[in-house]
């Protein structure tokens, strides 16, 4: 029987759960292994992998003020279910009119619940904000969104992460990638988990990424020589990535087929070629 991956709580266009079997394959931590992942976005590699200590970083801070409010006690299953329900009560009366409150809501006060609401009502479940760094995903006109079996789907993931906060030391920090892998020049065991934003493709759910971020990014994780894990795009049927055989041509390389759901008509999803680079 095949394992059963857990999913977040928080959505993440290029969320890699279809790609946890195939990371967990290729890797192999101690138990004194600290974990990093410069580029959190779902956590779903991590949260899978389930190592004893890690630190999680983004530049995102609403993912991490997510997370840190579950490893507080602000955010409890619990709560999530009464605020679901009742936010989800108001959606199906009010619709689009009540999604944009919320949205309006959230920008002005940063709330992770509000968080939590917008990605699982905004459309297509993307995470992105304008120049402003406000939320400005539209409304996904589901007003029905928050059913029963679907609060229970989303209270058990934050019920996982409660339970697996109890258990393992987990970090959950703002900062940029350069700070976190700045962490493997003081702790010799580590291993490095990157998903960054796939360069030439979808980079801007938070911030930017250009060459210059994809070159700096591979200085470091070269300079550092400690094992890392490198998640890309590698080719579709119109092109290829033309960084995979230039600046990461050091690397090992692990292929796998993936299929996009990002784009809003099914006519623009396509399958990508992915491909895990590791220095090992």
């Amino acid at each position: 029987m095949s394992e059963k991956i857990f999913v977040p709580p928080i959505k993440i266009q290029g969320i890699k759960t279809k790609l946890v079997p195939l990371i967990k394959q290729n890797i192999s931590l101690s138990k004194n292994t600290l974990w990093l992942e410069p580029f959190m976005g779902s956590g779903v590699v991590g949260f899978n992998v389930r190592p004893e200590r890690a630190v999680f970083a983004d530049i995102n801070p609403h993912i991490i003020n997510f997370y840190n409010a579950i490893k507080t006690g602000k955010i409890t299953s619990d709560i999530v279910r009464v605020f679901l329900y009742e936010q989800g009560r108001t959606l199906a009366q009010d619709g689009e009119n009540f999604y944009y409150y919320v949205r309006e809501r959230f920008n002005n006060y940063h709330e992770p619940l509000d968080f939590l609401f917008l990605n699982r009502s905004c459309f297509n479940g993307m995470i992105r904000f304008n120049r402003e760094y406000n939320f400005n995903v539209p409304y996904g006109h589901k007003p029905q969104r928050f059913s029963r079996a679907y609060i229970t789907k989303i209270i058990n993931q934050v019920k996982y992460i409660e339970d697996c906060l109890r258990v393992y030391d987990w970090e959950f920090i703002c900062q940029p990638f350069e700070t976190t892998l700045a962490i493997t020049e003081t702790q010799e065991d580590t291993f490095t988990y990157c998903d960054p934003p796939y360069i030439g493709r979808h980079v801007d759910y938070y911030d930017s990424w250009d060459e210059c971020s994809e070159e700096k990014l591979r200085c470091l994780l070269y300079e550092a020589q400690n094992k890392f894990m490198l998640s890309t795009w590698c080719s579709n049927q119109y092109r290829e990535n033309k960084y995979i055989n230039t600046i990461w041509s050091f690397c090992r390389k692990i292929k796998h087929e993936h299929f996009y759901h990002v784009g809003a008509k099914e006519i623009n999803r396509h399958p990508v070629i992915e491909a895990l680079l590791v220095n090992y």
